[in-house]
């Protein structure tokens, strides 16, 4: 069923609010018709207050190629920020690799009534490309940013393949995931471990989460005494 037969659907048998329901449905055809914007959503079950939205990642940005989606459940919607989390795994400062909570000033102490669908997506798909390291949910990634925003780039490049990925863009050789490349880890870093009687098939990935609270990464590497890093593998 196409988005007109559905909007059509919802208003002939919905008990919600017209006003609100109007209002929810204005801006998902907004979203749709808004060509350049890059911006799409679409009903969840049918559900006017339970959408799911599509945008590309910004172009020039470690999330270029990648197709992400995330979730908006409007709830008491407008008078509350929307609920918006990911449904696509990102790494980001400022979004959870759990969860896919999104910290974004609209969305907290920012809200105001006036704010759209749209405007959030938007938002949203901006911050992908502005990183606010400063005030994170996801710790490790902001401090992989601040030591070595190289190094960064490579990792949130490599989840967008894995997780973002188009169908297009999806390679033959990514059927096997790289633990160190998702974890920011350079793998000449574990393997120099060698040298300290780790066998390479050993280093685990509770070993590899112990380089990444280290933030075991670029010039932080000189700042780390090897003993510290043999006492915490070795723990």
């Amino acid at each position: 069923m196409d988005i007109s037969s559905q909007i059509s659907e919802i208003f002939s048998r919905s008990t919600e609010n017209p006003h609100r329901l109007r209002r929810v449905l204005k801006e998902i055809i907004d979203c749709r018709r808004d060509k350049t914007a890059n911006i799409d959503v679409e009903l969840v079950d049918s559900c006017p207050f339970h959408l799911k939205g599509h945008f590309p990642g910004p172009e020039g940005t470690p999330y270029e190629n990648g197709i992400f989606e995330d979730v908006v459940c409007p709830a008491t919607y407008p008078f509350v920020p929307l609920q918006v989390k990911f449904i696509t795994k990102v790494y980001h400062p400022n979004i959870s690799p759990v969860s896919g909570t999104i910290y974004i000033d609209i969305l907290q102490d920012n809200w105001w009534p006036g704010f759209t669908v749209k405007k959030v997506l938007i938002s949203v798909q901006s911050l992908l490309s502005s990183p606010e390291p400063c005030d994170p949910l996801d710790i490790e990634a902001s401090q992989h940013f601040m030591v070595d925003k190289r190094s960064f780039e490579e990792t949130a490049r490599y989840w967008t393949r894995i997780y973002a990925r188009s169908p297009e863009s999806v390679g033959a050789n990514d059927s096997e995931v790289d633990d160190a490349a998702l974890a920011g880890i350079e793998r000449t870093h574990i393997d120099r471990f060698e040298a300290f009687g780790f066998q390479r098939s050993t280093v685990s990935n509770a070993q590899i989460e112990v380089l990444c609270k280290l933030n075991y990464r670029g010039p932080n590497v000189a700042n780390i005494p090897d003993e510290v890093v043999v006492e915490e593998l070795s723990g």
